[in-house]
């Protein structure tokens, strides 16, 4: 059931524009109502959340080190795996953001043969992240010529790399490819990897049912249901210069789009409730961003605030007949 119900409420959830959209026509409801709820809650959550993690404190000082720290003279300090400086931690920071650093050096640990424990790579988990995530990136920012009157130099350049191997017409887009099957790798990986799915919850399957589903929706609008794509940019326009376009305009633009836009809303929405706002945590992990210097610096827990401390010798001031009484030595007779 944890893997049927997230297929199901993304099912629903198609239905659901469709619905609204082809039968009931609240095309205003599903194009401009809906998305700017989105929007608001997209941006207040996550400032909440952000928020809400930097304000906690760190009673200790607890960076991640996997390497040599800076020790003594002759010992070479491993920079980016034990940083002792804030340009060691930018590098790794850098490298765990855009490289995926520590998921390209995790391994996976399993037994074999009864008890023989065995040690493999995770590599194809880290190629699939890597190509998800910067697919996802790539895809985002070719959409900015819907939000912006006239298409940037960059936004050419990056659509011409994207689909340089010139593929049918439209052109193909490598990173819609590269999505949808790094979605599809990471889906299967969960169904079909026992150790996996056992601690596999609904919150990690939905996401990725609601990302295929976003991303296969545009995939249709783009090769196979035409959309009005100038009717898309003049809604898209109009949502960000809060000047609603007409009723006409939103009628000429197909269903698919809705679908594809209400998808969008949807992730918006989960994204500040969900484990996808790692994007923001990355950022505020102490185990990330703080440098090994202990050694170096004192690192003051920022809960230690002064108290009144009951001293021994106000103790003993206030049992010390009981104390004599009962043989205990005191120091003050």
């Amino acid at each position: 059931m944890k893997i049927v119900l997230p297929l199901i409420a993304v099912i629903v959830l198609v239905l659901l524009a469709f619905v609204g959209v082809e039968i009931a026509n609240l095309r205003f409801l599903f194009g401009v109502v809906i998305p700017y709820a989105a929007i608001a809650t997209f941006i207040i959550g996550f400032i909440y959340r952000v928020v809400k993690w930097g304000r906690s404190p760190v009673p200790f000082s607890i960076p991640t080190t996997a390497g040599q720290q800076k020790s003594l003279p002759w010992i070479k300090q491993n920079k980016l795996d034990n940083p002792s400086s804030t340009l060691g931690v930018i590098g790794r920071m850098f490298l765990e953001v855009f490289l995926f650093r520590s998921l390209f050096r995790n391994t996976k640990t399993e037994l074999r043969e009864g008890t023989k424990l065995a040690y493999g790579s995770e590599k194809y988990l880290w190629l699939a992240g890597m190509a998800f995530h910067w697919s996802f990136l790539i895809i985002f920012i070719r959409h900015f010529r819907f939000f912006i009157e006239g298409v940037p130099p960059v936004v050419k350049m990056i659509e011409g790399l994207d689909s340089f191997l010139q593929i049918g017409a439209p052109l193909l887009y490598m990173t819609d490819v590269i999505l949808l099957s790094a979605v599809t790798y990471l889906i299967f990986r969960r169904l079909f990897m026992p150790l996996i799915k056992y601690i596999s919850l609904p919150a990690d399957y939905f996401p990725l049912f609601l990302i295929f589903g976003l991303g296969a929706s545009g995939v249709i609008m783009r090769y196979f249901s035409k959309v009005h794509i100038v009717g898309v940019k003049q809604l898209v326009m109009g949502l960000i210069s809060f000047n609603p376009v007409s009723m006409e305009i939103m009628q000429s633009i197909g269903v698919v789009f809705y679908i594809h836009l209400f998808l969008l809303s949807v992730l918006l929405v989960y994204f500040p409730l969900s484990k996808l706002m790692h994007m923001g945590g990355v950022f505020l992990s102490p185990t990330r961003n703080m440098p090994n210097d202990s050694r170096m610096v004192r690192h003051i827990n920022p809960w230690n605030y002064p108290v009144h401390v009951h001293t021994y010798e106000e103790y003993e001031n206030d049992f010390r007949d009981k104390m004599k009484k009962a043989g205990i030595p005191v120091e003050k007779e």
